[in-house]
């Protein structure tokens, strides 16, 4: 696997945003949204259906709500709460269909499995996505799948939350390896020694 950084530029992560919208691709406005608000993997992400931001009326849930994600690479329980960017990321890829089946998968691709199942799209496919429009606003890092959870991770560490706290969100097993996986260097970690001057 090759090493990829987080998107650390506020302003380029609002333009992929309005990129995504302005070319009405909103199924990669939520993939790209999610990724970034919610710190899970890719494959965690590309798994998720439709009944997971559905109430039990198959409604859309309600910014503040629970969610509860089971990891495929831990089998352990993610919960988070559905915060406002993805709630509206969800309801305008929502609104573009008359109505959803709750067992389908959110980011559907034209592929369907041996039974006629239509299956959600690659990790190449979210990759490619990525690529594009990260170019598109002129980023020059290497951008991939795992570029989605380290963006989470490095906004809310630059945010001052504890990194405690991010490596359990991250589900990491040090304190260490949750700086290195967030793309916090050692020139990063001087500066701050440098400014604080007590």
């Amino acid at each position: 696997m090759k090493f990829v950084e987080p998107i650390r530029d506020l302003k380029q992560i609002d333009a992929m945003k309005k990129l995504m919208i302005a070319d009405e691709n909103y199924r990669d406005h939520l993939l790209f949204t999610l990724g970034i608000n919610s710190g899970l993997r890719v494959s965690d992400l590309l798994s998720i259906k439709w009944n997971l931001f559905l109430n039990e009326k198959g409604k859309l849930l309600k910014a503040g709500s629970a969610i509860i994600v089971t990891e495929r690479k831990t089998g352990k329980k993610k919960r988070f709460k559905l915060n406002k960017s993805i709630r509206k990321a969800v309801e305008s890829f929502y609104e573009l269909f008359e109505s959803v089946d709750p067992e389908a998968f959110v980011f559907l691709s034209r592929q369907s499995d041996s039974a006629g199942k239509k299956m959600p799209i690659s990790r190449v496919q979210a990759w490619r996505t990525l690529n594009k429009y990260a170019k598109s606003v002129g980023i020059q890092d290497k951008i991939g799948t795992h570029t989605l959870r380290k963006t989470f991770g490095y906004h809310l560490y630059q945010k001052g939350i504890q990194v405690e706290y991010i490596q359990k969100m991250l589900n990491h097993s040090s304190a260490a390896i949750t700086l290195r996986y967030i793309g916090i260097s050692q020139d990063q970690l001087d500066e701050i020694y440098v400014d604080l001057n007590l």
